[in-house]
């Protein structure tokens, strides 16, 4: 059996579950992503691609939005990827109601920087959930679940795009599936086990070399490639990704070494060497030792916390 559906999403991940959906024999009504930027949203050009109509409203609160969702009568709302808030009126509008993906084992890390809290806190698996909406923030019943392994070297970006990624898009789709056959589970959050953590900015990504050394790698790559931990250089700060743990001993903060296979800095227990870094202020990335040599640094430096 198949369902009319409106998707709202966008990047890649959207691009994908539409995919899928239209593969499924899906009836995908239309698609909603954000407003043009630089470049056209990837889930906007498999919709034209597919002959869907796309809509980018620069907000889901007016009505005239919900009206217009309303109008398209779709049995399901798919959120595949959302950043926006999608107000209750418009996730109520399906007779089978909305569906939404989470890159965590909810109720574990609820919020939109599930990914870099999992990381920066050593943990050893992470997941993806489908469930179904509701008014909270990813407190809705939970209708698939599964875990995803993490490699003690994932950063976020390489955990979401080369773990996370597929298993969600499989799971998005597979739920559809349940949902049409009639046998989607409806699994309430224990909320005694249920953490919610901020998104993930500069206050919280402020390098402590003080730390153990796993702490230090964990944020490093728990802020990699957003928003980029930290750390004082002289007068400049550098950003730093791409973090190993490497052999090196040294007062927290010193500069171990600089070379073509990295940034080697000293930790409170160990070393961590970075491949790449940016210097705040200007757009790219650069190999870490470049980047450490534009602010000046040289072996023996002393890097600031924060």
């Amino acid at each position: 059996m198949s369902l009319r559906i409106v998707l709202i999403g966008q990047a890649a991940f959207a691009e994908k579950v539409l995919e899928g959906l239209v593969a499924r024999g899906d009836d995908v009504a239309a698609v909603y992503c954000p407003p043009d930027g630089a470049r056209p949203d990837p889930a906007k050009a498999a919709a034209e691609a597919a002959g869907i109509p796309c809509h980018q409203p620069p907000s889901y609160k007016p009505d005239a939005v919900r009206a217009e969702i309303a109008a398209l009568s779709p049995d399901l709302i798919v959120l595949a990827f959302v950043t926006k808030i999608i107000p209750a009126a418009v996730i109520e509008v399906p007779r089978l109601g909305s569906i939404c993906f989470h890159p965590s084992l909810l109720p574990r890390y609820r919020g939109g920087s599930a990914i870099n809290w999992q990381l920066i806190r050593g943990e050893s698996v992470a997941g993806a959930t489908v469930f179904w909406t509701d008014p909270g923030i990813d407190t809705g019943p939970i209708l698939l679940q599964r875990e995803v392994p993490i490699d003690e070297n994932h950063s976020a970006g390489s955990l979401y795009y080369k773990a996370i990624f597929p298993v969600g898009v499989d799971l998005m789709v597979e739920s559809v599936r349940m949902i049409a056959d009639g046998t989607a589970p409806r699994q309430v959050q224990d909320e005694a086990a249920a953490t919610y953590d901020p998104l993930c900015r500069d206050e919280h990504a402020a390098i402590d070399w003080s730390r153990p050394v796993r702490e230090v790698h964990n944020l490093i790559r728990g802020c990699d490639p957003q928003p980029g931990a930290f750390t004082g250089a002289g007068s400049a700060r550098l950003r730093l990704y791409d973090s190993r743990i490497v052999e090196g001993a040294g007062a927290p903060g010193t500069v171990l070494a600089l070379d073509d296979t990295g940034l080697t800095i000293a930790t409170a227990s160990g070393a961590v060497r970075l491949g790449k870094a940016r210097v705040d202020g200007t757009k790219e990335k650069k190999a870490a030792a470049a980047a450490a040599t534009d602010v000046g640094l040289a072996v023996g430096s002393q890097l600031l916390s924060g």
